[in-house]
């Protein structure tokens, strides 16, 4: 067992358990603690993850026999495969919210479609602490940053979750965000996967994290800060930045 991945681990169950009781982030205009943390999570995909594809793309070709531009091409689709995906579920929702809005005055959506939202996100939170795992043979900054990013991440996301339907995300939901989180985790430590498959994920997570993120901060009724964003971005291309001096 590794407890520094565990507390990490541990960490994220506490934001999908508590996020409905951090109040100030619910008000108009949008907190710009959100921002913050969306320009965090976007810092991460462009300067730590996306350039990581580019080894995974190494990896996907001695893998498959793919030559240099299939096997790149290979890894990115896997990255639009993720932003699709989430980018169906929240069109998914947003459609039965306004139907249910329409037809009788509440605006959420139905208890099967919030739960579809609910199943995607628990893919990626399950994801997420499984690549902890695999994050932790290297360096400890950059296992760091990689949960400080996605910490950050999981309370945009599971703000906007929680928004759907309060009352049955509070019920229920938050406990199948936990429960997916920890059977990540220990999936992690039982079971190492193929490098082929981890650079998949890694992929798969960074795509949908773009969506999650732009779908929380773009939108006009959002009144999203765009300086607290930047400064999230800039903060962590800092850090970066850093660790790369440093590990030099």
């Amino acid at each position: 067992m590794s407890p520094i991945t565990l507390v990490m681990a541990l960490a994220f169950c506490a934001v999908h358990f508590f996020v409905g009781h951090l109040r100030f982030l619910d008000r108009k205009p949008r907190s710009r603690w959100l921002s913050f943390a969306g320009g965090v999570a976007v810092g991460y995909v462009f300067l730590h993850l996306l350039p990581e594809l580019a080894t995974h793309s190494d990896t996907f070709a001695r893998a498959t026999g793919f030559d240099d531009m299939l096997s790149e091409a290979s890894v990115y689709t896997l990255s639009l495969v993720g932003l699709v995906l989430f980018y169906g579920v929240e069109k998914f929702v947003q459609t039965s919210r306004k139907e249910q809005r329409d037809a009788h005055g509440a605006d959420r959506p139905l208890p099967g479609v919030f739960w579809i939202h609910i199943a995607a996100s628990a893919m990626l939170v399950a994801i997420v602490p499984y690549l902890l795992n695999e994050r932790e043979a290297g360096p400890l900054g950059g296992l760091v940053l990689y949960f400080a990013a996605l910490l950050l991440h999981f309370v945009t996301a599971d703000f906007g979750a929680r928004h759907a339907d309060p009352a049955l995300y509070d019920k229920a939901g938050r406990w199948v965000l936990v429960a997916a989180t920890l059977g990540g985790w220990t999936l992690g430590l039982l079971i190492e996967l193929p490098p082929l498959l981890v650079g998949g994920l890694f992929a798969f997570v960074g795509g949908a994290i773009v969506l999650v993120v732009m779908k929380e901060e773009l939108p006009e009724n959002r009144e999203s800060a765009f300086w607290p964003f930047v400064g999230g971005a800039i903060l962590y291309a800092g850090l970066v930045l850093s660790e790369h001096v440093l590990a030099g």
